[in-house]
């Protein structure tokens, strides 16, 4: 009877996955029907353009801020309609350093300012909501501390609102200033790549609930008002505002050709903890949000679906637990999988896929830079312990931590210096590598029941499992442990928890 239950589950856990791989068939069925939608900027005089308002949220970025000020303050745009204003909630040096940076270029005659809070209430949500209040532009444009925008930037984004008065947000793609400093951020970049270039472009050019990524966009004003400003009841209060615009009709546009450069997390504790904050929010966002994507009448059934099985992406990695779980012991007892899981299997494969249209749109090189994907996989399957906590936070609905993930300057100079630098930035241990060490051992169980009971169908699903946790928890072991020059004991505490959630 167990075995059954087992396989049922084993079964119905392959399929979810399967769904998710179907979404990826859908998207490049939509990629290559739009692949010829483009977007040329209007031709506008210096006295049509608007008065813009650049908002710059920090906490805590000594090693960036006054790159991200600077770029700011280059912007290629009229000074007389350009607006400035760094939110700064920072608790450390940052706050000297940006008040300086800030002093000297007013000088030059741009109109900045720096507005620093006490308390942080409602995050970075409410600091941008705080900025609103002094804002002079029709426009908001964001950019978070790890970006330097380009100096032609406004000028390629501001023109398409001027002529379209339902246009409500304008995406511009990421691009990365680190992507060769090792592996893991090279892995990274295919996976942004990925979401922006296919997920984006598809979700914008087909009005399949587009969205903002929180950085490197512009907001009409009207429309952020429309929709109901910043809320900080998720901790993807960008996916939160973006969806309570699609709803409320407004139209999106995402630019594959303006490319925003910012910097990739370094370490594995820094990219599990924002991954983790991704897969919270979006799945805070899919509870708050799931009925009125449902029901809504402004969108097709397609763009529904396709929003709600968006949101629930990151229920793959609970999919990938469960399934990791359950067929140990079905291996042990010597089940054979029905042979319709074979197409699951295969549908699966459309997700792969989008990683390597990606690249191949993007780069001339793309060939050589796919040398990253097995990286890239094992690196994602290593993240589903942290993901899926995350994921059970956000049903829970437990109270939102907010853990910055750490930022440095890849132009900093010389390694050790910038590792210096780091270290009072460090995340602090996080017990779920437990979990993935235990996750690696009980993987390799499987591996060794598998070729011991000469059961080879699930030899690779284990590799990748056991690979894939150890090196994340090794890794972030390592990283917690290595000695760094110049480290201070007693590093300053980077979570800031919000009560009242």
């Amino acid at each position: 009877m167990i075995v059954y239950w087992l396989g049922g589950i084993y079964i119905g856990a392959v399929a979810g996955i399967a769904v998710f791989g179907m979404l990826g068939l859908v998207t490049i069925w939509f990629f290559w029907r739009h692949r010829h939608d483009s977007f040329p900027c209007p031709d506008v005089s210096d006295s049509e353009l608007p008065i813009v308002t650049v908002q710059l949220p920090i906490y805590n970025e000594r090693l960036v801020v006054e790159r991200l000020i600077e770029s700011a303050a280059n912007l290629d745009y009229p000074s007389d309609r350009l607006q400035i204003q760094v939110l700064d909630d920072s608790t450390d040096s940052t706050t000297e350093i940006a008040t300086a940076m800030v002093n000297r270029i007013r000088e030059q005659g741009i109109d900045i300012e720096l507005r620093h809070r006490f308390g942080r209430s409602g995050f970075k949500a409410g600091a941008l909501e705080a900025g609103l209040a002094d804002s002079l532009g029709e426009f908001i444009v964001v950019f978070d501390a790890d970006f330097v925008p380009k100096s032609n930037f406004l000028r390629q984004t501001i023109p398409h609102f001027l002529s379209e008065p339902e246009l409500g947000m304008i995406q511009a793609r990421w691009g990365h200033l680190n992507r060769r400093e090792s592996a893991l951020t090279a892995a990274q970049t295919i996976a942004l790549d990925k979401h922006f270039v296919m997920e984006q472009s598809v979700r914008h050019r087909a009005n399949l609930f587009p969205k903002f990524n929180g950085s490197a966009g512009i907001w009409r004003r009207s429309c952020l008002d429309d929709a109901g400003g910043w809320e900080d009841d998720t901790v993807c209060e960008d996916l939160c505002l973006s969806t309570r615009a699609i709803l409320r009709g407004w139209q999106f546009r995402y630019l594959n050709g303006v490319v925003a450069p910012a910097e990739l997390p370094r370490t594995i504790s820094a990219y599990k903890n924002q991954q983790s904050r991704w897969a919270k929010g979006s799945t805070q966002c899919l509870v708050k949000f799931g009925p009125s994507i449902l029901t809504t009448r402004r969108h097709s059934p397609i763009a529904r679906i396709y929003a709600l099985i968006s949101m629930a992406g990151y229920t793959t990695h609970l999919l990938m637990l469960l399934l990791l779980l359950v067929q140990v012991p079905l291996i042990y007892l010597g089940y054979k999988p029905p042979a319709i899981l074979l197409l699951f299997g295969l549908a699966s494969l459309a997700q792969p896929l989008l990683f390597v249209f990606g690249q191949q749109s993007l780069y001339s090189d793309w060939l050589s830079r796919l040398r990253y994907m097995p990286a890239l996989l094992l690196i994602a399957i290593g993240l589903a312990p942290s993901n899926s906590r995350a994921i059970m936070e956000a049903i829970g609905r437990r109270r939102n931590d907010f853990i910055r993930t750490p930022k440095g300057n890849a132009n900093a100079g010389h390694e050790n210096r910038r590792k210096s630098n780091l270290a009072a930035y460090r995340l602090p241990f996080d017990w779920i590598v437990i979990i993935e060490l235990l996750l690696a051992l009980y993987a390799f169980l499987g591996l060794i029941i598998s070729i011991g009971t000469a059961n080879y169908w699930p030899i690779l699903f284990m590799s990748a499992c056991m690979l894939g946790f150890g090196y994340v928890a090794l890794a972030t072991i390592r990283e917690q442990f290595e000695r760094i020059p110049g480290a201070i004991r007693g590093q300053q505490s980077i979570v800031d928890t919000d009560s009242h959630h």
